[in-house]
Formats: C-alpha cells, sequence, structure tokens
C-alpha cells in the first residue's frame, strides 16, 4: 500500500500550489547543468516519509539487539496498538448506548439470528465464548435492563430460549450504527481498495486460529 503525502504536503521538488521549489511552474524547463540531472538526489530525499512510533520501536531494537530479527514488530505492534484504539471506540460506542461490551456481545448475538432473534443459553456460550456461569449473570442482568426475556424452549420442555426484546432490538441496532461510524474513522487513511487488500492479508493471518478454536 502505497503512502501518502498528508494535505497541503508537497512533493518531492514542487508545492502544494502547484509551483516547483525552484519557483518554475510544471511543465516549464530550465536549464539543467553538465553532469547533473532535474531529479537530484536532494530532490528525491525532500518526499516525505510516513513514520510512526512502531518504526522507532524496531530501529531501537535493530540498534540494541542486532543479532534478533524483529521483523514481526513490524506488523504484530502495529496490530496491538490499533486493537487498543479500537478497545476505546467500541467501549465508547456501547457507553453511548448504556452498554457494555460483554452485553453488546449477547445482544448482537441474538440480533444476528434474525427473526425471532432468539438462541439457547448453549449457543449464547458458543457465540460469546464465555463460561456457563458467566453467561447466566449476564442474561440475568440483561433480563432485568428489560433488552432480553426467558421463555420456555417449545423443542426442550426443560430448555429456555433467550429473546431479543423490542427495546433490546433498538438497543442493539443503534449501538452497531455507532460502532461502525467509529470504525470507519479508524480506517479513514485507506481507500477502498486497501481495506480490502489489508482486510485480504489479515484472513490469511487469522484463518489458521479460526480454524483450530
Amino acid at each position: 500500500m502505497a503512502q501518502r503525502a498528508g494535505p497541503g504536503i508537497p512533493l518531492a521538488g514542487g508545492s502544494a500550489s502547484g509551483v516547483r521549489g525552484d519557483g518554475v511552474p510544471p511543465g516549464e524547463g530550465r536549464a539543467v547543468p553538465p553532469g547533473h540531472t532535474s531529479d537530484s538526489e536532494a530532490g528525491i530525499l525532500q518526499v516525505p516519509v510516513l513514520r510512526d512510533e512502531v518504526d522507532d520501536l524496531v530501529t531501537a531494537w535493530r540498534a540494541q539487539r542486532p543479532d534478533l530479527d524483529v521483523e514481526p514488530m513490524q506488523v504484530l505492534s502495529r496490530i496491538s496498538r490499533l486493537a487498543r484504539h479500537l478497545d476505546l471506540a467500541r467501549r465508547g460506542a456501547f457507553a453511548d448506548h448504556g452498554l457494555e461490551t460483554w452485553g453488546f456481545d449477547v445482544l448482537s448475538a441474538l440480533r444476528r439470528q434474525g427473526p425471532p432473534f432468539q438462541l439457547t443459553p448453549g449457543a449464547l456460550l458458543r457465540a460469546t465464548l464465555v463460561t456457563s456461569g458467566t453467561m447466566t449473570n449476564r442474561i440475568d442482568r440483561l433480563a432485568a435492563a428489560g433488552l432480553v426475556r426467558r421463555e420456555p424452549d417449545p423443542r426442550d420442555k426443560r430448555g429456555v430460549l433467550v429473546t431479543l426484546t423490542e427495546q433490546g432490538l433498538a438497543r442493539a441496532d443503534a449501538a452497531l450504527a455507532d460502532l461502525l461510524r467509529r470504525e470507519r474513522a479508524l480506517l479513514a487513511g485507506l481507500d477502498r481498495a486497501e481495506r480490502q487488500q489489508l482486510a485480504d492479508l489479515m484472513r490469511i493471518l487469522l484463518a489458521p486460529f479460526d480454524g483450530a478454536e
């Protein structure tokens, strides 16, 4: 993915106004002394280079531990840092709608089922990867808030179904819309093609772990 200069940042040998650094408008030639080229090394070095804290981290480790290959940090340290920003975005989106992350996880698992928006407690366990005791507590708290309700399971006389209420449906939909708005903001530096390329690469990394679960 190519690195882009920020708005108003001149590229090598030019300026944000379209006039070259030597005052000659683009397209107009100038005399070049013998032994020189118009694209000088100095001009090339003026191209803005995007750097972040991970670059500084990797540079420092390479200097201190030249015996180690620190290349994985280039990818995984950035994933780790981005995950922190995503966690803040998720918490903020859910909090604005009176939810915690775990609450949205349960409501969204039910919402994704489509009408009548219900699952067994066991299916919710598998969808959210928590223990039985934890799920029971979460269902109790969401039911007390009027976001879900327990109903008898017609296929199992001893079983129950957890169903999303109208209030729970509205809350889940509103929180999801807010979350997606914040996630789009996190990806604003990438165009559509770059987002798709990144998604494809991340899928390659994650697929082996998903298959092992």
